[in-house]
C-alpha cells in the first residue's frame, strides 16, 4: 500500500480580519504535523475570508494578504501546506499557496471565475491559465479551487491525465436547500470518470447574508466517499488514503490510455516536492459523517448565520420584538440556540387590536424560553399620532395609513431600545412577506438582520414544528401553529384577507422568483389568472421596499438582495 495521510482543516474564517484568519491557519498546519500530516488542506482565501468583495480594490488590503502569507509560511515545516490566499502577479489572482519548509514552492491561480448569483469574481480577479501537478511523497496530486471543478473538462482533468492521482479542491462554497447533495453527486462523478480521488474542502460559518455549510469529504477513485465532515462545524478531517488503487483502477481502463495519448498537456506542467511519506502511527478512522435531515439542515444553517453575523460584527445582545405569531416565535428560537438565552431579550408591544390569544401566546414562550418579557403597550402612542394627524386626515377613511403606523411606533421602539443597550435588533418577516410587499417601511422592516428572510411562510410552520419536536415539552405554544396568520393592525384581520393562502402563494412565489417561470407556466400550478397576476404584480411593485430591507440568510438558489438583483423603476410585466 502507498499511504498518504491529508489533513482537510474545515474551518470558520471571517472577512477582513486577516491577521487573526492567519492565527487560526496556524493553529491549523500544527495541529496537522502533530497527526503526522503529509498534506494539510486550508479553504479558498482563507487568509482574507470570502468574499472580501470590494476590499480587493484596496492596494492596502492585498499587501497586508501577502504580508500574513509571508508569516503563515514560515510556519509551514515538513508537511505541503495549501492555502488560499490573493495574489499579486500585475493583476490580482484568487490562488493556492503550495508550501514546504517555509517556502512558497508554487501558486496555483483559479481558472474559473464564478459570475453568477452571489458571485462577482470576474469583477476582482484575473484567470489563471496553468494546470500544475505536485510530485509529493512519491504521489502525484493536482490542486484547483472551487469553480474549477464543476466544469467535466477542467483543470482537474488535465490534471489526472497528466498523472494527478489524487485532486485537491479548496471552496468557499456557500449554502443553498440541495446543495450539498448536488455537490456530492458532482464529485463522486468527477473521482469516478477520472478514476482519481477527490479530497474536497470547504469552509464554515456565516458572512453576511451567506453561510458555508462545510460538508468537506473525500472520494475515492470508484466514486465512493469515504470521510466527510459535519456539517456547520469546525473540524479536522484526517486520513489515511491508500493511492494504489488508483493505478490499479486506471491499469483496467484502455479508454483512459487513449485519452493521455491525445490531451495536450502544453498547460500541464509539474512541480516536484523533495519530501517522503512520513512514517506514523495508525490513525483512527473518522468514517463518514451522516448527513443531516432536511428541517435540522436549514434550522441549523439559520443558527449558523445568525450567529456569526451577530458575533463577527461585535454585538453581545439581539432583541426580537414577539407578536405572539409564527415568524417573531421562530426567530426568538433560533436567537436562543445561537446566542444562548442571556444574550435575548424580547419584547412585546401590544395594541387596541391585540388578540387575547396572541398576548397568552406571547408570555407563554418567553416563559419556555426562561427569558424575561418586556412589554411596552402601544395604544396611547397610537392615539396620540391619530391626534396630531386628526386635521389632516379630516373625513378621510381608515385605511393601510393607520395600519402602518402601528408598525412604525414599534419599530421606533425596537430601535430605541436598540440604541440605548446596544441590542442588534432581528427582525421577523419571513420570505412570502417581503416578496408581495406585505411588510412596512421602516416598522416590522425596521432592524439590523433579517434571519427568516429567505424562508417562506409554509417553510416557517414546517421548521417551528421540527424545532418544537427538539423540545421535551415543545417551545413554541400549539396555538401558534394552527391559528390563522394575521398582522393584528385592525378587527379581525387574516393575512388571507390581502393574500391568497399561504399553501397556494408560495409555489406561486417560488415559481417567479426562483425558478423565472412564464406567467403561462405559473397557471399550471392551482393559482387562477386573476391570483397570479394579483401575486406577480405584488412582487414587482415591491422591489424599492426589498432594497431598504435589511440583509440576511440566504437559504434558497435564489435569495433577494446580490442574489436576485431587479431595477427599481421597471416597466416590464410578465402578462
Amino acid at each position: 500500500m502507498k499511504l498518504i495521510r491529508v489533513a482537510l482543516a474545515q474551518i470558520n474564517l471571517t472577512v477582513g480580519d486577516i491577521h487573526a484568519n492567519g492565527e487560526k491557519i496556524i493553529n491549523y498546519i500544527q495541529k496537522a504535523e502533530d497527526l503526522s500530516a503529509d498534506i494539510v488542506v486550508l479553504p479558498e482565501l482563507a487568509v482574507t475570508g470570502y468574499p472580501p468583495e470590494d476590499l480587493l480594490l484596496k492596494p492596502q488590503f492585498i499587501k497586508d494578504n501577502m504580508r500574513e502569507m509571508d508569516r503563515i509560511k514560515e510556519a509551514v515545516g515538513d508537511i505541503l501546506g495549501i492555502v488560499g490566499f490573493v495574489d499579486m502577479d500585475e493583476d490580482i489572482y484568487n490562488a493556492a499557496a503550495v508550501i514546504y519548509k517555509g517556502e512558497i514552492i508554487d501558486r496555483y491561480h483559479k481558472v474559473y471565475l464564478p459570475n453568477y448569483g452571489v458571485f462577482d469574481e470576474l469583477r476582482y480577479f484575473q484567470a489563471g491559465d496553468r494546470y500544475p501537478v505536485y510530485k509529493v511523497a512519491g504521489v502525484d496530486i493536482g490542486i484547483n479551487i472551487c469553480e474549477d471543478i464543476w466544469y467535466p473538462d477542467g483543470p482537474y482533468h488535465f490534471q489526472a491525465l497528466r498523472g494527478a492521482e489524487m485532486i485537491i479542491n479548496i471552496n468557499a462554497s456557500p449554502y443553498s436547500i440541495g446543495k450539498s447533495q448536488i455537490r456530492e453527486k458532482m464529485l463522486t462523478t468527477r473521482a469516478l470518470d477520472n478514476e482519481v480521488v477527490v479530497a474536497y474542502l470547504n469552509m464554515v460559518g456565516g458572512q453576511d447574508e451567506l453561510v458555508f455549510d462545510g460538508h468537506s469529504l473525500i472520494v475515492d477513485q470508484r466514486g465512493e466517499i469515504i470521510v466527510r465532515g459535519r456539517q456547520f462545524e469546525e473540524d479536522m478531517i484526517v486520513c489515511d488514503i491508500d493511492i494504489e488503487g488508483v493505478f490499479m483502477k486506471r491499469l483496467h481502463d484502455p479508454k483512459r490510455r487513449q485519452e493521455v495519448l491525445s490531451f495536450d498537456s502544453s498547460r500541464v506542467d509539474v512541480v516536484k516536492v523533495n519530501n517522503d511519506i512520513k512514517k506514523k502511527d495508525k490513525l483512527a478512522g473518522k468514517g463518514v459523517v451522516g448527513v443531516k435531515d432536511l428541517y435540522d439542515e436549514i434550522y441549523t444553517a439559520l443558527l449558523t448565520g445568525t450567529r456569526d453575523y451577530v458575533e463577527k460584527n461585535g454585538f453581545e445582545s439581539v432583541i426580537v420584538g414577539l407578536s405572539g405569531g409564527i415568524d417573531s416565535s421562530l426567530v426568538a428560537c433560533i436567537a436562543a440556540d445561537a446566542l444562548g438565552k442571556d444574550n435575548l431579550n424580547l419584547v412585546f408591544m401590544p395594541s387596541g387590536f391585540t388578540s387575547a390569544g396572541s398576548v397568552e401566546d406571547a408570555k407563554l414562550l418567553a416563559q419556555n424560553l426562561d427569558i424575561k418579557l418586556l412589554t411596552i403597550p402601544i395604544s396611547r402612542i397610537f392615539e396620540d399620532y391619530l391626534e396630531s394627524l386628526s386635521d389632516i386626515f379630516m373625513d378621510i377613511e381608515r385605511d393601510v395609513t393607520e395600519e402602518n403606523l402601528q408598525a412604525r411606533i414599534r419599530g421606533n421602539l425596537l430601535m430605541a431600545l436598540s440604541n440605548k443597550f446596544g441590542w442588534l435588533v432581528l427582525t421577523t418577516g419571513n420570505k412570502s412577506e417581503m416578496s408581495v410587499g406585505y411588510a412596512t417601511l421602516y416598522g416590522d422592516m425596521a432592524g439590523g438582520f433579517a434571519v427568516i428572510k429567505d424562508v417562506s411562510k409554509t417553510l416557517v410552520y414546517e421548521l417551528a414544528k421540527w424545532r418544537n419536536g427538539r423540545a421535551d415539552n415543545g417551545l413554541i405554544p400549539e396555538r401558534v401553529l394552527w391559528k390563522e396568520p394575521s398582522a393584528e393592525l385592525r378587527e379581525n384581520q387574516k393575512d388571507s384577507d390581502s393574500l391568497p393562502p399561504y399553501p397556494v402563494l408560495d409555489p406561486v412565489l417560488k415559481a417567479y422568483i426562483e425558478d423565472d417561470m412564464s406567467f403561462e407556466e405559473i397557471l399550471h400550478l392551482g393559482c387562477s389568472s386573476e391570483c397570479a397576476e394579483k401575486v406577480v404584480r405584488m412582487v414587482d411593485r415591491s422591489e424599492y421596499k426589498r432594497r431598504q430591507s435589511p440583509p440576511g440568510i440566504k437559504i434558497t438558489l435564489r435569495a433577494f438582495g446580490r442574489d436576485r438583483r431587479f431595477p427599481i423603476t421597471n416597466r416590464y410585466r410578465s402578462f
